[in-house]
């Protein structure tokens, strides 16, 4: 292939295209290739014959080795082929390793309900949910399958949509378009800033109680934390978000709810392989369900005004 004169991601990219290409340039900035023995940066322009040297396992680091150990943790999983497996994650389920979460994730669990996994990047989770959100994901079970999925998240065709509770009434639907970065000095907190990366939220309000409503979001984009951040930040936090959220409101049941009221219920996407058009549904988990419940029982609902969502 002739990529004389182009940048060298754009070379990598055209040379490597199972490989999505944010994982192409991490490996750059890593110094795991080179050109002619040399480390060059992205913009580098290639004359054509140089010889490429990419180091495609992951070197070693100074992780626990139980971060890579397969668990046998239980799985809801929905849909699962050679390709791809599609699962529910309860609340409470570390995604990745990391300081204070070395074992027990998901990352474990996938480990061990499919061995091949190790081989994958990350053992094909491609996307995540924050601990205690719960909800479906989709895991790639091939490097071939991870690009195309990542690409099409990149390209914002992934259907993300979530059930959320939220303080206040808001209004009945509205768009939400706030760039979202890290808190300059609180660093495990996300917030609204000039600075930050462009994010898309839509909502529609489903149902309204007296202090809360129910809420359907769907994504755009995907920021870390970008829901609880933006319903924030537009006056109605999360019931239970311990990070954005209010420390108490006065309502004993919404007081009483000790996580995010965050549910990720609708997951659609085109199969990686088959190229088809599919759609998953989880139900939404006990304890959310119990507070809805007792929210309508207790005589508070204003209205439902209906969960709909544009497939």
């Amino acid at each position: 292939m002739d990529c004389a004169g182009y940048r060298l991601d754009q070379t990598l990219a055209r040379l490597f295209p199972t490989h999505s290409r944010s994982r192409l340039q991490s490996w750059l900035k890593a110094g795991r290739i080179s050109v002619d023995g040399e480390q060059r940066e992205a913009k580098f322009r290639v004359a054509g014959g140089e010889l490429l040297h990419v180091v495609e396992q992951e070197t070693p680091n100074e992780k626990p080795d139980a971060a890579d150990a397969a668990e046998d943790i239980p799985l809801s999983i929905l849909f699962e082929d050679p390709s791809i497996l599609v699962m529910n994650k309860p609340a409470g389920l570390v995604v990745h390793p990391g300081s204070g979460n070395w074992s027990g994730t998901l990352l474990n669990a996938l480990l061990h309900h499919a061995p091949e996994l190790s081989g994958v990047p990350r053992a094909g989770i491609v996307h995540r949910l924050d601990k205690d959100t719960s909800g479906l994901m989709v895991v790639a079970r091939t490097l071939e399958a991870q690009t195309d999925l990542i690409r099409q998240l990149q390209a914002r065709t992934v259907q993300r949509h979530y059930l959320a509770l939220v303080h206040g009434v808001p209004a009945a639907a509205g768009e939400i378009s706030a760039p979202i970065g890290r808190h300059p000095t609180q660093r495990t907190r996300m917030a609204v800033l000039d600075s930050g990366r462009p994010a898309l939220t839509r909502y529609r309000v489903c149902e309204r109680f007296s202090s809360s409503s129910l809420v359907e979001c769907r994504l755009q984009t995907g920021r870390t934390h970008q829901i609880r951040v933006h319903m924030a930040s537009i006056g109605h936090p999360l019931i239970g978000d311990p990070t954005y959220g209010r420390r108490r409101c006065g309502d004993a049941l919404l007081d009483g709810f000790r996580r995010q009221a965050l549910h990720a219920f609708r997951l659609g996407l085109r199969h990686p392989v088959t190229h088809q058009d599919m759609v998953w549904e989880a139900p939404i988990p006990d304890d959310f369900q119990h507070l809805l419940d007792r929210l309508r029982g207790a005589g508070g609902q204003l209205a439902q005004v209906g969960m709909v969502s544009e497939r």
